[in-house]
């Protein structure tokens, strides 16, 4: 159980100046990633260290977004003005969380231009749109390594930490650690009291400019 990426929603400016302006702070560039066509929504990202990166998300009028969880989870976040929407957690079993939530993982894809396609599974977008402190799980599939979004582009930066308006007994019962020493890889979350609805307050990232905060 690893941090895999954290993910940031559109504002009304829409996804290419968003990108532009995080771009700008970060003294990096973004990569196209492209259409999710099950999930009704595209990205650009920024490469990370660690194998981690940094999705920003847009969703697009298409009906897969009114029918996929994350095409709603981003749409939500968006219509509130855009911001931080979520964290990212990739695990290589999926069947535990499944038998915790009671449901099955639902697959994820899209098509690069050579034709080569990355895939995965995921799950608990609907605790994430219900309690925006938790992540989501997410199992890259087997012969995808080298097509991960961190390995775009050379990485000039990395997250650093990852603050949550939340409570640390809740995100920990809701990854299955509760009761134990446990820890997410790579993972460095501070806890403050949320301000309103709980979820990530801020990322702060390493990058050529010092340590950035967003």
């Amino acid at each position: 159980m690893r941090l895999d990426h954290v993910s940031y929603a559109v504002g009304p400016e829409g996804l290419v100046a968003t990108a532009d302006k995080i771009a700008q702070q970060l003294g990096i560039d973004w990569v196209n990633g492209g259409i999710h066509p099950r999930f009704g929504t595209r990205n650009v990202f920024f490469p990370m260290k660690n194998r981690q990166y940094f999705e920003v998300v847009e969703v697009l009028e298409h009906p897969a977004a009114e029918k996929a969880p994350f095409g709603q989870a981003v749409r939500a976040r968006s219509n509130m003005g855009g911001g931080w929407m979520g964290w990212v957690v990739s695990v290589d079993d999926m069947t535990p969380f499944e038998e915790r939530l009671d449901r099955r993982a639902v697959p994820g894809g899209r098509t690069f231009p050579d034709g080569r396609t990355l895939e995965w599974e995921q799950i608990g977008i609907k605790g994430l749109i219900a309690d925006p402190q938790v992540p989501y799980i997410l199992r890259w599939l087997e012969g995808t390594e080298d097509l991960h979004p961190s390995q775009a582009e050379p990485a000039d930066a990395s997250i650093e930490s990852i603050t949550i308006g939340g409570n640390r007994p809740r995100v920990r019962d809701w990854l299955g650690l509760g009761d134990t020493d446990e820890l997410v890889d790579d993972l460095n979350i501070k806890y403050v009291a949320p301000s309103g609805t709980p979820g990530i307050a801020e990322v702060s990232f390493s990058t050529p400019k010092g340590i950035v905060t967003i």
